[in-house]
């Protein structure tokens, strides 16, 4: 059963990431007029790697342990979990792997003001393990010009191997506990997407609003 897209997506961005012994092909699905977004996964079956989709950043230990996440609205502007910068205390565990930028076009806005519309990739690797860990981010600006307003999405995508993520499970409970001694553990949230079916040509989509 092959992917099927609707008229709702008329663009698509691929990325070749090096995993293992082999490689995985991204396909970001998305509408040059919305910040839906939906992604494929092709390559690099076998190999023990996990495979999860984040709608919700919030729910990634990855992003809570290691990212700070922008959130800001106004009558003009809505982002929600865009990408801001690594925490300070992590720059030596994590790094980027990908560092993209898509301009889909420039709005003029009837107060003078001009906005991009486009779309920015950010991938990230942790350094114990680069070969075995990758973390997409897609920040998905889309500007509704007859309200003059720009609205901000993120969607996250996470390759892992066990050990990898080992590894990101240390990090992340360390973190909930560092300067907070006797603080409770919070258990991990269900908000994940776990992506088990491969279609029969060894693909897997999913879909991200």
């Amino acid at each position: 059963m092959s992917l099927k897209l609707g008229k709702q997506f008329d663009r698509n961005y691929v990325l070749r990431i090096p995993f293992q012994r082999g490689f995985y092909d991204i396909g970001i699905f998305f509408n040059k007029n919305s910040t839906f977004l939906l992604f494929s996964i092709e390559g690099a079956r076998g190999q023990g790697a996990k495979i999860n989709m984040f709608k919700n950043l919030e729910a990634s230990k990855f992003c809570e342990t290691f990212l700070e996440l922008h959130n800001y609205r106004k009558n003009t502007l809505d982002i929600l979990n865009q990408f801001k910068a690594i925490k300070p205390e992590y720059y030596h565990e994590v790094s980027f792997i990908l560092n993209e930028s898509i301009n889909l076009g420039k709005i003029e806005i009837e107060d003078g003001r001009e906005l991009f519309d486009c779309l920015n990739i950010y991938g990230f690797t942790l350094n114990s393990y680069t070969n075995e860990f990758a973390f997409i981010l897609t920040e998905r600006q889309n500007v509704v010009k007859r309200f003059g307003k720009k609205i901000v999405r993120t969607s996250g995508l996470q390759i892992a191997t066990g050990q990898s993520m080992n590894m990101l499970n240390d990090y992340h409970a360390e973190s909930l506990v560092a300067g907070r001694e006797g603080m409770e553990i919070r258990p991990p949230s269900s908000d994940i997407i776990k992506l088990d079916e491969v279609d029969e040509n060894g693909r897997t989509p999913t879909g991200s609003g």
